[in-house]
């Protein structure tokens, strides 16, 4: 409540105070020994569900407790529909019941138990596995369950292609990257795995499997590229038996090399599961034994994704060290200060990567390194999320102190920054430049998420960065180039779309927080639409929500969901950014908040409010609950003491 000068209540002014200081001692309770958080991260069961799978390829020993206990996860997360959703409530999704299915069944579950029997009836209702997309019929053909016939060809020829070739490694994202390489040398061995199970998953197939062709076209691809492209896979399909035999040894030779300079100790080849684990399966084909050094590494940090408890278990798909501990010091700066947030940012400050170019450098070879990747250790592939994230948070730290022990990391980052600016203006997440579109339409981009383009997210946080550290229109070129770029690509309702948190609720609260900092008017048109989209989708309980089903390609607007805790912060720090703490719908969504904290300072949120592939793969922040609500309380509580009421900061 307010009184007629405007500033909070006596009594409302206590509770909010309670309220962020049981959420500030929740969160630093979670901080680790040395400084740090880390929170879990979840996604769909199809992780979980290819460990599984990992480990009978590989024919390691069964560990029948922890299979046990991702099978007991398996069957928590199947949907009322029978089959495995890609977000918590969410659609069928064919390949994740189709890799759920197969590991329960080679975990031991009976075909006739009612929950397989459910599965196996909503992927037969839907026309059968053959409309699993193209990763899983990879898996699937490791498995035989599948010809090879059934999967793009995959020449590993590819390593040696020339950069100005139409198809080249370094023309598509980090993620496919480094997927792909292990995968090219497993499709030129066409291994089987060594379990000698047996076990085959015929039953959800309305054909026989082995007669199962190519895929057909997805739905973001266009039929003139898609049909070159096919064209292209039929004659390599032909020629590819006749290549040289010194060639093909060269490229798998190369392959390797890629791969064990990036190995990156037990955090993995990318840092993330799927190369993590096609690099195992590659050793495997190459008949290096379980011990061999590199094999052994790379199998161990697929261990290190595990998450294990008292009665389930699952696979993480990467850990998020850097972005939950750069995010909960900037909740912990807005509720208490720099003392607060000072063991995160110091564990945060050795971590800059200033040493090694990564595979960013190929289009920028004369930019220094300078950023902060997402996980404990990827120095190949920074990010610039991470990277704006954590300057903004030292710089305020600094503004504090007024000390200049983050100086020189917040100057390297900055650089390197600037220096990743796409030509169109935007920034991408970890490659620059990486506009090659065409590329989506090949039969192995079934997902469409081949590339790393610039996006709204990204770009907005570069340019709160940079507005943050006093740069605007008038005196950068590259802030000016990122704010034409965010004109541009404004929605007619006034949202802007969201790559790496859903939705247009993350990506509008990312922009209008970035065209605050750099000094938009907030009586700007492009403000004043934004606004009015958030006041006009806030939920009758005060709250945001936004379901994954608004990355549809037949974009429609807004599809809404049941309030979160952590959409529902994005849509209060994206108004106060754009000056609108005095709006009823602020105090309406600060009530919110308030009113839905557990006893012990948090919020529960089991829905999945991030994206790994709009359409494909969704992430479930496990720490997204414990740090925004919080950090948007407390710019609250600062905004409603203060005459301008003008957020200061970046975000």
């Amino acid at each position: 409540m307010r009184s007629d000068t405007g500033t909070l209540d006596m009594k409302a002014d206590a509770a909010l105070e309670a309220s962020i200081g049981s959420a500030t001692h929740a969160l630093l309770d979670m901080r680790r020994p040395d400084g740090h958080w880390v929170f879990e991260l979840e996604a769909d069961c199809t992780i979980p569900a290819e460990y599984v799978l990992l480990r009978h390829f590989l024919n390691e020993p069964v560990d029948a407790m922890l299979e046990g206990k991702i099978a007991n996860y398996l069957r928590r997360v199947q949907g009322a529909h029978g089959g495995w959703p890609l977000v918590h409530d969410g659609a069928f999704d064919m390949s994740a019941t189709v890799k759920a299915y197969f590991a329960l069944k080679v975990i031991g579950d009976s075909v006739d138990a009612p929950h397989m029997a459910r599965a196996r009836e909503a992927v037969r209702s839907r026309g059968g596995a053959i409309h699993s997309n193209v990763f899983t019929r990879f898996l699937l053909a490791m498995f035989g369950v599948l010809t090879w016939r059934s999967v793009p060809v995959l020449p590993v020829e590819i390593m040696l292609l020339p950069m100005w070739s139409p198809f080249h490694l370094n023309k598509i994202s980090y993620w496919a990257r480094t997927t792909m390489v292990p995968l090219l040398v497993l499709a030129a061995l066409k291994p089987r795995p060594r379990s000698a199970s047996g076990v085959g998953i015929d039953e959800l197939f309305l054909q026989e499997p082995h007669s199962v062709g190519m895929t057909a076209k997805a739905p973001h691809q266009s039929w003139g590229w898609f049909l070159l492209f096919r064209s292209i896979d039929g004659i390599l399909r032909v020629i590819e038996p006749f290549f040289p035999k010194k060639l093909r040894a060269r490229a798998i030779d190369s392959a390797i090399a890629f791969i064990e300079e990036r190995l990156n100790g037990e955090d993995g080849l990318g840092a993330i599961y799927p190369p993590m684990a096609n690099a195992v399966m590659m050793y495997e084909a190459l008949g290096k034994p379980a011990d061999y050094p590199p094999r052994a590494l790379a199998r161990r940090g697929l261990d290190r994704l595990l998450v294990v408890g008292e009665h389930e278990a699952y696979c993480q798909p990467c850990v998020s060290p850097v972005w939950d501990t750069a995010l909960a010091c900037h909740a912990l700066l807005e509720a208490g200060g720099e003392s607060l947030a000072k063991q995160g940012l110091d564990w945060l400050l050795p971590r800059q990567v200033l040493d090694l170019k990564g595979d960013w450098a190929v289009k920028r070879p004369d930019v220094r390194p300078g950023g902060w990747a997402f996980q404990y250790n990827n120095a190949y592939y920074p990010d610039l999320d991470d990277t704006a994230v954590v300057v903004m948070a030292m710089d305020r730290a600094r503004r504090e102190t007024q000390g200049h022990e983050y100086d020189a990391a917040i100057s390297r980052g900055r650089e390197w920054i600037e220096g990743m600016q796409s030509r169109n203006g935007g920034w991408g997440a970890f490659d620059v430049d990486n506009l090659e579109y065409y590329l989506n339409n090949i039969p192995f981009s079934d997902h469409g998420a081949l590339l790393d383009p610039p996006t709204e997210d990204v770009t907005a946080r570069c340019i709160s960065m940079l507005a943050q550290l006093g740069e605007t229109v008038q005196t950068s070129k590259a802030v000016a180039e990122g704010v034409a770029y965010l004109r541009r690509t404004q929605l007619a309702e006034g949202s802007w779309y969201g790559r790496w948190g859903l939705n247009y609720v993350y990506g509008t609260w990312s922009v209008l927080c970035a065209l605050n900092a750099v000094g938009v008017s907030h009586q700007d048109p492009m403000m004043r639409k934004a606004v009015d989209w958030l006041v006009s989708i806030q939920n009758s309980d005060g709250g945001w929500g936004e379901d994954a089903i608004s990355y549809r390609l037949d974009y429609k607007g807004f599809e809404g969901a049941p309030t979160t805790a952590s959409q529902t912060a994005w849509a209060l720090l994206g108004l106060m950014a754009a000056g609108e703490v005095g709006n009823a719908a602020v105090l309406r969504g600060v009530e919110y908040l308030k009113g839905t904290q557990t006893e012990k300072g948090l919020w529960d949120e089991q829905r999945y409010t991030a994206t790994g592939f709009p359409r494909v793969f969704y992430l479930r922040y496990h720490g997204y609950s414990k740090f925004f609500p919080l950090w948007a309380l407390a710019r609250y509580r600062n905004l409603s003491s203060t005459n301008s009421r003008v957020v200061g900061v970046g975000m």
